[in-house]
């Protein structure tokens, strides 16, 4: 069943002409919002992702970020990265019609037709000494009509690619948050109600590469195995020749 056009209850929107970038303007307001509130850019002139990395944002791609206020601990925030990648699937299977051209490559990566179509960046505001956080902010882009020029991507990356390029399908930012937000609502109210579980086991249906070789880069080492799943709290799981090895954060090529 479609969710276009219903908007999450509770759920502000603020729509920008342009900015620095989403995570920025969010953070500088985030004082302001009282619940979840969706923040979108026509323009971003600074956008950043992992690890301090330029954040294309060609002409027509969707940039926002998703401001949560208070929401749990450092765990639970970083779980929501799942949350998100499996929202973006929802979103892009219901503009396409085509959801056996997307997986899900971990971390935090949405492929269309195995290219790289979106990413999520995920920032915790405010650690509290009891574990809890004052905020969450998750940044989104996708490519909705080009990808990024090939300079900006890594190498070893996986390609970038664009919806219209590679479906012929053209959808607005406002329209594509129309199915992204009440994607983001409905698996975070199951989150809130069932915990991790069903949102990992949703994740791992759509992963790319589950059983798979892959190798998870890391600052100071990289390790090759086999993709056996993620844990319950959303760590890679990779059998190596030394074991079963749980990895938090990595870049993963295939």
């Amino acid at each position: 069943m479609s969710t276009e056009g219903a908007w999450p209850a509770a759920t502000g929107l603020i729509t920008l002409q342009s900015c620095a970038s989403t995570m920025q303007e969010a953070r500088q307001r985030f004082a302001e919002f009282t619940g979840p509130t969706w923040l979108l850019s026509h323009r971003q002139t600074g956008g950043h992702g992992r690890r301090g990395r330029p954040w294309a944002n060609p002409a027509g791609a969707f940039t926002a970020t998703l401001a949560i206020p208070h929401p749990g601990t450092a765990e639970a925030a970083a779980q929501r990265s799942f949350i998100a990648a499996l929202a973006l699937f929802d979103a892009v299977a219901e503009v396409t019609g085509r959801p056996e051209a997307l997986s899900l490559k971990w971390p935090n990566d949405v492929l269309l037709n195995g290219g790289k179509l979106a990413g999520i960046l995920l920032e915790s505001l405010n650690p509290r000494p009891n574990g809890q956080l004052d905020g969450l902010l998750i940044g989104l882009g996708v490519n909705l009509i080009q990808p990024p020029e090939g300079s900006e991507v890594e190498a070893r990356a996986v390609r970038p690619v664009a919806l219209a390029a590679e479906t012929g399908i053209t959808v607005t930012p406002e329209d594509f948050l129309s199915h992204l937000a009440p994607a983001f609502a409905a698996h975070e109210q199951r989150f809130a109600t069932h915990g991790f579980g069903p949102i990992r086991s949703a994740w791992l249906a759509r992963a790319a590469k589950l059983g798979q070789t892959i190798t998870a880069r890391m600052p100071r080492e990289e390790i090759t195995g086999t993709f056996r799943s993620i844990n319950e709290m959303g760590y890679l799981q990779l059998d190596t020749p030394k074991g079963l090895v749980g990895i938090a954060a990595a870049e993963v090529f295939f």
